[in-house]
């Protein structure tokens, strides 16, 4: 079974996954006791994670431990390099990143955001499969989970499951082919 590039994001129903500031504090609008929306269980088929620098310091900034520790962990960075005790500085090629770490054995490669790591796999197509949980808020601006200038493509929805707190996640495969006006109903 060959590793999975998974993006496993939250975005608010208006397509949103953050303020303009970094803020993300209308995610706890569907906080329950008890409920992760399957997130344990996704990040036991994970051995990976690929993040953007922004995503990290936000991730930082909680004040909490690392919740990537025992994986392998990379920051896509554009002035960072190195690492630090969580994870190792990137700053080359995310396709040449991909294609190693599918020649390696290993779990699934969880793509942990942000939006500018999300554009820039998605515009070499290396996301296989995405699971986005969308949130019953609308930010009204912020920054986007999904670029507008992303090119088009078709993904097939895989599983749709949706939650008393009004969460509603969708599980979508990547498929080879580019929409054609013809498959448009």
């Amino acid at each position: 079974m060959s590793r999975k590039v998974v993006l496993y994001i939250a975005m608010s129903a208006d397509g949103y996954i953050a303020k303009h500031d970094g803020n993300i504090d209308w995610l706890s609008v569907v906080d329950k006791p008890g409920e992760d929306y399957g997130y344990n269980d996704f990040v036991s088929t994970v051995d990976t994670v690929i993040m953007g620098r922004k995503t990290y310091d936000k991730v930082l900034s909680f004040g909490v431990d690392f919740p990537h520790k025992g994986r392998k962990c990379y920051v896509w960075s554009h002035s960072k390099t190195g690492g630090d005790e969580n994870v190792t500085y990137y700053n080359g090629s995310l396709t040449d990143l991909i294609a190693k770490l599918k020649d390696e054995p290993g779990k699934n490669i969880f793509i942990d955001g942000g939006a500018e790591t999300v554009a820039a796999l998605m515009k070499e197509d290396l996301i296989d499969n995405y699971i986005i949980s969308i949130i019953p808020w609308f930010t009204g601006s912020g920054i986007r989970l999904f670029s507008s200038d992303m090119s088009e493509g078709r993904i097939s929805l895989t599983r749709s499951l949706t939650f008393p707190t009004g969460l509603v996640q969708l599980w979508y495969g990547r498929t080879s082919s580019i929409v054609q006006t013809s498959d448009i109903v």
